[in-house]
């Protein structure tokens, strides 16, 4: 058996003991901006645990547990002011199990959200270890530049980001953001290749209104390496990296995007210099029944030397078919197919609501030689066909 035993150290610890000390402590909530002195103090969590078999795995059986504790701090800082707190922690462990072959445990403790924030009505300034994500595709998304997020996980977990992050909300729907991020070692979303250690990333977004709908303009600088090499800190060339991304919904007979990214390398970077990822999507809800909710998204993925230049490319489409079977039940499927591998990948999920517990049950049909670009991993558990059941416990 091999055994990785968590790891506690830095924050972590810190955090782990705060979070447990106050699990002890009793306290009141009060209604925020009655006076400048309101107060709110409360905390929550979400409890899971998995069943998996996948014949295909390393581990045909494997199971597991999830804790994520939640506390939040909330004051009132004047008329229409709030400064609020958040610390959380993502706390798992996994067993898996080859009959009379081997059996593995795992398991790894680490800070999933710790920010604190200024806010009016309409600004807020928030810094700390934070989820942030726009744009308007649901599914494939090429603005997925600062998450992982995948489309098929009922708890839409991600990991956060080091940084800070100002918005400005107009009266008339528009908004200005402004970001700054730092320390993140890991490669976010899309990217290729890490950002050089000790250099700050920045960037923002500007989202306006337009006639049905809303449109935006994003742009991000950070020094990262040539995709594909090996880093070596001292040694290894820092490139700069610019990222522009435009998107544009609109609500006419049908829902409708547009979302599109261009990543920008020197020419040292080679065929990587130039990545272009453009999603366009549809979604309706059909008068069946309780109403079916239809939703298409194309993505193209394409990296060449040239900006012009689409010769290597990936190109994925997805269905996702959405039925509310009743008050607390829910049935949905989601269909990939790969055109440049032909490849088609299947995936549904029956969802049960109880009071404060929510059942999933899942199951899916998907290629071995797994190629879908929304999850990270040395070994993607939904290659080959298996099926998974999951409990969560909110409190």
């Amino acid at each position: 058996m091999v055994f990785y035993p968590m790891i506690l150290r830095g924050m972590s610890r810190v955090l782990f003991i705060y979070v447990f000390l106050l699990l002890g402590i009793s306290f009141r909530s009060y209604s925020l901006f009655d006076d400048s002195d309101s107060t709110r103090l409360f905390f929550k969590g979400q409890l899971s645990g998995w069943g998996h078999v996948n014949p295909e795995n390393s581990f045909p059986f494997l199971s597991g547990l999830r804790y994520i504790p939640r506390l939040n701090f909330e004051t009132g800082a004047g008329a229409n002011r709030k400064i609020d707190f958040e610390a959380s922690a993502n706390l798992y462990g996994t067993f898996g199990l080859d009959p009379f072959v081997s059996a593995g445990v795992e398991g790894d403790f680490k800070p999933y959200r710790v920010w604190a924030r200024y806010s009016t009505r309409q600004f807020e300034f928030r810094v700390g270890l934070q989820k942030i994500n726009f744009g308007s595709a649901s599914m494939l998304r090429p603005l997925m530049w600062f998450d992982q997020v995948d489309p098929r996980d009922p708890l839409r977990l991600t990991d956060g980001v080091w940084g800070a992050l100002a918005r400005y909300y107009f009266l008339n729907n528009a908004n200005v953001w402004l970001w700054g991020l730092y320390g993140n070692k890991n490669p976010k979303g899309w990217e290729a290749a890490p950002t050089a250690s000790r250099h700050p990333e920045f960037g923002g977004r500007i989202q306006v209104p337009v006639p049905r709908g809303e449109a935006a303009f994003s742009f991000h600088h950070r020094k990262t390496f040539e995709p594909g090499t090996l880093y070596d800190i001292g040694t290894t060339p820092v490139l700069n990296e610019n990222r522009v991304g435009l998107d544009l919904k609109a609500d006419m007979v049908v829902g409708c995007w547009i979302e599109g990214s261009w990543v920008s390398l020197p020419k040292a970077a080679g065929k990587f210099r130039n990545q272009k990822i453009i999603n366009l999507g549809v979604d309706y809800t059909f008068g069946i029944g309780n109403g079916l909710m239809a939703a298409y998204e194309h993505l193209l993925v394409a990296t060449d030397e040239s900006f012009f230049a689409f010769k290597q490319n990936v190109s994925f489409s997805l269905l996702n078919l959405t039925y509310p079977i009743g008050m607390f039940d829910n049935l949905s499927a989601i269909v990939f197919y790969d055109w440049t591998h032909k490849s088609v990948y299947n995936f549904i999920n029956w969802q049960k609501q109880f009071k404060r517990i929510v059942l999933y049950v899942m199951g899916y049909i998907n290629p071995r030689d797994y190629k879908i670009p929304t999850q990270q991993g040395a070994e993607n558990l939904l290659a080959g066909s298996g099926v998974q059941v999951m409990v969560v416990f909110n409190y």
